[in-house]
């Protein structure tokens, strides 16, 4: 098996929808144009409900098929929102939204996902329901919550979820997933640090916060090479630390935040822990206080044994046992589809976009030779789980 012939047909036209949303950037919750779009398109091509406003601002749709013998109802899964950053791609299709750009493939998965629903609209040639779900607000990790908070699951009857996601580096026309944890659960943090302030030229009439918070970033490490199983992933940032605004004062208030990343419960645990008890001991060691505010916010993306091995067979049937990677390492970024895997079972795949700027770059774009590949998988993947002997 190869790609879908209609996919190649479609091709064009499906590039021009890509265009138009990348050239139409919108942020989180805010998308009424995008989600508009991706409607009206859903309505042109006769699918059965097209349904908005789920999750605040997503789209679904629900195509039924021809056949009898499955009432099964497997859903799929694209993003609706960019990432405020200045495209620096100088393509002729770049965002027209200054400080907007879709700098992480959600214009190709809406446009893939989008071709997919138009086939399947068309042939109908499986049993049961394909629901096509288009999502707010991932980038801010809370979209996915959002759907399934109002009811998605229920409301669509849906059994299974698969979604994909492009990743640079991979060859265009090859996939890649795993069974267990593909993505990292994602969290926030925020220290709050008080000391005494007074004159740089007199720090031993103060509390210097810029040498306690130093302290504590350099401490912080600690909980990844001392406190983490070792064969645990951990990943702990500070990213921000903002302290004072004169080269001659020493500041009395400071602040630092930054991001954890985990890949199972048990760790993600100890380190919200750890982090909290070094934070305030340290600061205290120097004098000072510290408060620290911890947000959790994605979980782990854990892809379903039996769904992830499914979707490999798919991936496999249209490109190739060699072009699949079946067992790939999980990465630390992190993915709000995991609110859909928590409620039902199922997997993320990976798409090949090629050797191009990485996601989140302001010189990022996603290649539009991988469409055929992607339209192909979610075709497929409906039509083999929903055949009439299901």
């Amino acid at each position: 098996m190869a790609i879908i012939n209609r996919f190649a047909e479609y091709h064009d036209e499906i590039i021009a929808w890509r265009r138009t949303l990348h050239e139409n950037p919108e942020l989180s919750y805010d998308v009424p144009q995008t989600a508009a779009f991706v409607a009206k398109k859903l309505e042109s091509f006769a699918v059965d409900e097209v349904v908005t406003g789920v999750g605040r601002m997503g789209v679904v749709g629900v195509i039924r098929g021809s056949k009898s013998g499955n009432e099964r109802t497997v859903a799929l899964r694209a993003e609706l929102d960019a990432l405020p950053i200045v495209e620096e791609t100088g393509k002729p299709y770049a965002s027209k939204i200054q400080g907007k750009m879709h700098a992480c493939g959600h214009d190709g998965h809406m446009a893939m996902l989008l071709g997919a629903a138009k086939y399947l609209a068309e042939t109908r040639n499986f049993s049961g329901r394909a629901v096509v779900i288009f999502q707010p607000a991932e980038e801010e990790g809370d979209g996915g919550k959002a759907m399934v908070d109002d009811g998605l699951m229920e409301r669509f009857k849906i059994d299974e979820v698969y979604g994909m996601h492009m990743r640079t580096g991979l060859p265009v026309g090859n996939f890649a997933t795993a069974p267990g944890p593909v993505m990292a659960a994602a969290d926030e943090f925020e220290i709050e640090l008080a000391g005494k302030g007074g004159h740089a030229g007199r720090p031993n009439m103060c509390i210097d916060l810029i040498v306690a918070g130093s302290a504590i970033v350099q401490a912080l490490q600690s909980i990844a090479s001392r406190n983490a199983d070792p064969t645990k992933c951990v990943v702990l940032s500070v990213t921000q630390f903002l302290a004072g605004r004169s080269s001659n004062v020493i500041a009395d208030t400071a602040t630092m935040s930054g991001t954890v990343r985990t890949l199972d419960e048990v760790t993600r645990d100890l380190v919200e822990r750890r982090l909290s008890e070094i934070t305030t001991t340290i600061a205290k060691a120097y004098g000072a206080s510290a408060k620290v505010h911890y947000k959790r916010s994605c979980p782990v993306t854990i892809n379903d044994p039996a769904a992830a091995s499914f979707a490999t067979s798919v991936a496999q049937s249209i490109v190739g046992t060699k072009n699949v990677d079946s067992d790939v390492e999980p990465i630390m970024g992190a993915e709000d589809f995991s609110f859909m895997l928590n409620a039902r079972p199922g997997a993320l795949m990976f798409i090949g976009n090629g050797d191009t700027a990485t996601a989140h770059n302001p010189k990022y774009d996603f290649n539009d030779a991988a469409i055929p590949y992607g339209c192909s998988y979610w075709a497929k993947l409906v039509e083999t789980r929903l055949n009439a002997n299901g």
